[in-house]
């Protein structure tokens, strides 16, 4: 018995030295591959953009933070410069902290800047490749876009605006009788909201089986949306490892988020698919995808409705979570900052009256309301960092030598608390967007839309700000 245990032993200490082995081979390997490959692109010897130094090998894995990483890097930001750039296990990362850089690469250069870094845990182990905005550009990610915004952008959801209203009515009353539950309401509200608008389904509120598992697949990419989280990430030839091999548990965490992912994509669509076989399905944009799709060629078809499913699955995955936290940090507002709020009330009471609850039609009319709403998405922005891209061919900007392959993310926060560009940034004032007392929509005043270009272009973002243009 001693002997088969010594056996044992010996055997897994055996594989956890193998195991340890392949990834020093694995790491040094792909290092020296990547000095010299960097050499040969730039012969002109132009710098890196500059950053925190690291170790030899393994970079900046030591130094990398593990939460709130905007604020790190917006203090980076001031010793480095708007762009600067640290390395993880030979994979250079560089931040973006300027609204003209953001708008130079990912907007002018957009050829160059459109994809996205592979990432072998989140998409091709954990099953999120139906996220459009972790796919890489090309004609899958460009059909994917195509149909999206022709369902989801502002005007072709204006028809749902009942849905809306009738969420946010229900939602008030709960609100009213269990205030202490606010945080639950908030949610429920916005699920069953965009499930309506998307599905047509009618949740039984924030435990119904549906949001169980969108929750549970947001879970999932706050897991491994963050490159490096995993070092599959690094060294991709690891997803072949088999799940029993020492360090491969990671193995098993996809295989448990491919399945509730699998859910998520299918489950409500096939719902709404058999509902219109039965007739009783009612308006939603799964419905109207579903009545789209094209007969005849099986190849395209099987295409077509994967898009659909994915576009419908990603709605809530893409704005249920970042409204929801919005509405929270309006509610911190409004706690944080009273005149505030006596001057909303005081603007509402003045064009509404005590009579009704305001309307979508309502909106033009409460510029005061209006700069509350842009000055809650600038100062607890829900989307600080930007979904990360990557440079897909040798590039120079502001005298740096960006590689090929590096991966490129803008600090949406940075820029929104940028000091030379907003007086007291971390104060909350909405009354830096009324001029008059209307709404200010100078070029300066439109960069709170800039929290969406982590979801979208950032052609949301308008132009630079000059000093003349500086905001209150």
């Amino acid at each position: 018995m001693g002997n088969t245990i010594s056996d044992m032993s010996s055997v897994f200490q055996g594989s956890v030295l193998l195991g340890l082995i392949f990834c020093v081979v694995a790491l040094l390997t792909y290092r020296v591959a990547l000095l010299l490959s960097d050499q040969r692109r730039n012969p002109s010897g132009l710098p890196l953009p500059p950053g925190p130094k690291g170790y030899p090998l393994i970079g900046n894995v030591f130094g990398m933070p593990t939460s709130h990483q905007w604020l790190t890097y917006a203090k980076w930001a001031k010793v480095y410069g708007d762009v600067f750039s640290f390395e993880v296990l030979g994979q250079r990362i560089i931040i973006l902290s300027s609204l003209e850089a953001v708008q130079e690469l990912f907007e002018k250069r957009s050829a160059n800047y459109s994809s996205r870094p592979r990432l072998p845990m989140l998409v091709e182990l954990m099953g999120f490749d139906y996220v459009q905005g972790f796919l890489p550009y090309g004609p899958w990610w460009r059909r994917h876009r195509r149909t999206f915004n022709q369902h989801f952008r502002a005007s072709a959801v204006l028809k749902y605006q009942s849905v809306q209203s009738r969420e946010t009515r229900a939602f008030l009353n709960r609100l009213l009788q269990s205030p202490d539950r606010f945080d639950l309401h908030i949610r429920e509200a916005l699920a069953s909201s965009i499930m309506a608008i998307t599905y047509g389904i009618k949740i039984r509120g924030f435990d119904d089986p549906y949001i169980v598992n969108i929750e549970e697949s947001i879970e999932g990419i706050s897991l491994a949306a963050n490159p490096g989280s995993f070092l599959v990430d690094m060294i991709p030839a690891m997803k072949y490892v088999p799940s029993w091999f020492p360090g491969a548990g990671f193995k098993k965490k996809a295989a448990y988020w491919k399945k509730v992912n699998q859910k998520v994509v299918e489950l409500p669509f096939d719902h709404v698919a058999q509902q219109i076989k039965e007739g009783t399905a009612g308006p939603s944009i799964a419905g109207t995808l579903i009545t789209a799709l094209p007969e005849g060629d099986e190849h395209l078809l099987a295409e077509e409705l994967r898009i659909a499913q994915n576009v419908t699955a990603v709605a809530y995955i893409g704005g249920g979570d970042t409204t929801v936290s919005a509405i929270r940090s309006f509610f911190l507002a409004m706690a944080m900052y009273p005149e505030t709020q006596r001057k909303a009330q005081a603007e509402l009471d003045a064009v509404i009256g005590s009579h009704r609850l305001p309307e979508f039609s309502d909106r033009s009319s409460l510029p005061y309301v209006n700069a509350l709403v842009k000055e809650t998405m600038r100062w607890q922005l829900v989307a600080p960092l930007a979904i990360t891209h990557m440079a897909t061919g040798d590039d120079v900007y502001a005298g740096y030598f960006i590689p090929k392959g590096s991966i490129v993310i803008g600090n949406a926060w940075a820029i929104l608390h940028d000091e030379r560009v907003f007086t007291d940034p971390g104060e909350y004032r909405p009354e830096r967007y009324l001029r008059d007392g209307k709404l200010d929509l100078s070029p300066c005043v439109s960069l709170p839309q800039s929290s969406e270009f982590s979801l979208s272009s950032p052609s949301s973002l308008g132009p630079p700000p000059t000093d003349a243009q500086r905001c209150r």
